[in-house]
């Protein structure tokens, strides 16, 4: 039986994209996707909210809404764990194992903007906890320093991973990294699959795959692309008089008939 970790293979990365509701969970899984993740940024989107601004209870419930809209792996954005404590953390990972998922994040950004990361021993502690609890779901450690608008640092996010990979992390991820060589330096440090988030000038998916990215995600662009083409309908009938949405539309009635069409497999 092939388990969500075993499709984690260096060099022919997984694509997961991240669904924001159940609908576009079903219309992803139709396209073929192997597996899925939820995206805080794109969830708190879609309750006019920004991201860190969604409470632990209303992630652990939208979790397990686009686990069981699926028949894929599913694996969720945790953000920090939503405590300080490692004690906080392990009650969260235990909270999501009764929510069918095959794996979920936990970073290393406290949410203060004033105080940033945890430090890296703090930071182990905690990704120590979730693994503890996670109960056979697969635990990806984030390293937050290039994402959360830090002076990058490659050598401290290679530290950070190494030390959560010793803590019991089952993947490792520095969201951010902007340039191949980089990504190819973190993965050849660690001895754990390697997960890359799509960002500007990355290249293409054979590129990460030649640096041995073993998963490629989204976070939350596909969630802002479509609001992108919201905004974009919305000006084309309120400022142009025009109905050229209409003609795009088309596309994602069609898939959503496919998606929607049978019922929930679970």
């Amino acid at each position: 039986m092939t388990t969500f970790l075993d499709l984690h293979v260096p060099g022919r990365p997984l694509l997961m994209p991240n669904p924001w509701d159940v609908g576009t969970a079903r219309v992803l899984a139709s396209l073929g996707f192997q597996a899925l993740a939820t995206t805080s940024g794109g969830h708190a989107a879609t309750l006019g909210r920004m991201d860190g601004e969604v409470t632990r209870e209303e992630a652990l419930a939208h979790a397990a809404q686009i686990a069981a809209a699926v028949d894929v792996p599913v694996s969720a954005d945790l953000e920090s764990g939503f405590g300080t404590d490692p004690s906080a953390v392990f009650d969260t990972v235990t909270a999501a194992a009764s929510t069918g998922l095959a794996g979920f994040s936990i970073e290393d950004y406290s949410g203060d903007p004033g105080r940033g990361l945890y430090d890296v021993s703090q930071a182990a502690d905690r990704v120590r906890a979730a693994a503890e609890a996670a109960q056979g779901m697969v635990l990806t450690a984030r390293a937050e320093n290039f994402f959360r608008h830090r002076e990058p640092d490659l050598a401290d996010t290679i530290r950070r991973l190494q030390a959560y990979q010793e803590a019991g992390a089952g993947v490792l991820y520095a969201p951010g990294l902007a340039d191949v060589a980089d990504v190819r330096r973190v993965i050849e440090s660690v001895d754990r699959p390697v997960n890359v988030l799509a960002w500007p000038g990355l290249g293409s998916v054979a590129d990460l795959a030649a640096a041995g990215a073993a998963r490629i995600s989204v976070g939350g662009a596909f969630a802002y692309a479509a609001l992108g083409a919201l905004v974009q309908a919305g000006h084309e009938l309120l400022d142009d008089g025009s109905l050229a949405f209409l003609d795009r539309a088309g596309d994602g009635r069609r898939q959503a008939r496919i998606a929607f069409t049978d019922p929930p497999p679970r």
